[in-house]
């Protein structure tokens, strides 16, 4: 195994670890009385602030041409869509429901990519992501909720996939720190113009100002640029099953922090998880076509 495929399977499971904190942060925002478009606003004003103080202090070059037009609309459509369809379907129906739903796009994306770019799947690979979907539905536990909310998480799923696609042919072009500053700053912008005909609700307490900002700094910051760069090392297949990981950090968190119950099932499902990251990180590289 090469440093630079272990630097990418690293940074893919640090951004999976960081997303997985985002529905603690979440919990204690929505408990404080924050709506989701403010704090979607908070979350992506702040981390592009923050990415673009970093691109000028190294003076990265920007990217340019259809290169930057797509991560713009990775950032101001991709992105913030699949945050409103995912949060919506939290709304519509149950949060398992929702989670459940969006971690399909493994399977969308590998098929995606075995089809569109004709990316070779090795047969661990192919057991790895089979074993990890399964795990998926031990861990997240029984969904339910209302057909709304399928509807959401399943456009919340191929929005993701779409996501992961691009970035894991548009990231190399442009470097893992331009790409990730114009994908936030496209995002807050896209959020900026909801507050034409939506009315902004800031934060009226300290916890809700601290839970966003953290969903910012940790679960935005720090997730994406890790999952971006972890994308520049990696397939777009070996990149998403990696990410697998990120349930199974919230259902821990929320077991520690949150109290919740987790029953013998979701325990199973979690070894499954890493089991399925062990065999994707000792798996051979797997080519990527040019």
């Amino acid at each position: 195994m090469t440093s630079q495929r272990r630097l990418g399977i690293f940074l893919i499971i640090l951004s999976a670890v960081a997303f997985g904190w985002m529905p603690i942060f979440g919990s204690w925002a929505y408990r404080s009385g924050l709506e989701t478009q403010s704090l979607l606003l908070i979350r992506f004003t702040i981390a592009a602030a923050l990415m673009l103080a970093v691109m000028m202090i190294r003076r990265a070059p920007w990217p340019r041409g259809k290169v930057l037009y797509g991560l713009m609309a990775m950032g101001g459509l991709a992105y913030v869509g699949q945050a409103f369809c995912y949060f919506s379907a939290l709304r519509y129906g149950s949060a398992a429901l929702a989670a459940l739903l969006l971690y399909a796009y493994p399977v969308i994306v590998t098929l995606a990519s075995a089809w569109w770019w004709r990316e070779k799947l090795s047969r661990r690979t192919m057991a790895a992501l089979l074993l990890a979907c399964f795990s998926l539905v031990l861990t997240i536990g029984p969904a339910g909720g209302q057909w709304l909310g399928v509807v959401f998480g399943l456009l919340a799923a191929l929005i993701y996939s779409a996501y992961i696609l691009a970035g894991s042919r548009l990231t190399p072009l442009a470097g893992a720190l331009p790409a990730a500053t114009v994908v936030m700053m496209s995002a807050a912008a896209s959020l900026w113009l909801t507050t034409l005909y939506h009315p902004v609700s800031w934060p009226v307490s300290t916890t809700g100002w601290l839970a966003a900002t953290a969903i910012a700094l940790v679960s935005t910051v720090v997730a994406i640029f890790a999952f971006l760069a972890g994308m520049d090392r990696l397939s777009a297949s070996e990149a998403s099953t990696l990410s697998t990981l990120e349930p199974v950090v919230s259902v821990l968190l929320a077991a520690l922090i949150l109290g919740d119950h987790l029953t013998p099932l979701q325990l199973v499902g979690g070894v499954g998880i890493v089991i399925a990251t062990l065999l994707i990180a000792l798996s051979p590289a797997i080519p990527v076509p040019e």
